[in-house]
């Protein structure tokens, strides 16, 4: 079932910035995955709408829905140097390596390691294509392990 608002002259088909605080409260606690796409393209695009989000998000039932609302208008708004440093980051971890055994995979040091996955210093590209094939290369053998055991 669609979401429907209550008690306003707005509807879920109008532009989010006729919903208001009911509206956008009303998307978030009974809204679907289209409505909050919706939402949070609006806020993201107009700054003007973030206080009523922020009001509506306070005031919302579900911590879990808030949560991930907030999780995809951060991903939304973030620039891509923050893109990229946090799919260095992931995929730093997602190796299982620590940073001087990482930096010796990829044939630099353990304090240049350090500064590219703290942001002090942005590496090449080729320095996260490589950081996230030896990710999936370590994630591999332990998948296939996985599945031999199902």
């Amino acid at each position: 079932m669609p979401l429907r608002f209550r008690n306003i002259d707005a509807t879920p088909d109008d532009p989010v910035e006729s919903w208001g605080f009911e509206g956008m409260l009303a998307a978030i606690d009974r809204g679907y995955a289209v409505d909050w796409r919706k939402l949070i393209e609006a806020v993201a695009d107009a700054p003007d709408l973030r206080a009523i989000y922020d009001d509506a998000r306070e005031a919302a039932e579900s911590e879990a829905t808030v949560m991930l609302l907030d999780a995809a208008l951060a991903a939304r708004t973030r620039s891509a140097e923050e893109e990229a440093r946090e799919r260095l980051r992931a995929a730093f971890r997602a190796t299982g390596l620590t940073h001087a055994q990482l930096a010796q995979r990829l044939g630099t040091s353990r304090p240049r390691m350090t500064s590219y996955l703290s942001g002090s210093v942005t590496p090449a590209m080729d320095v996260l294509v490589a950081i996230e094939a030896i990710a999936r290369e370590r994630r591999a053998p332990s998948l296939a392990a996985h599945l031999e055991l199902v």
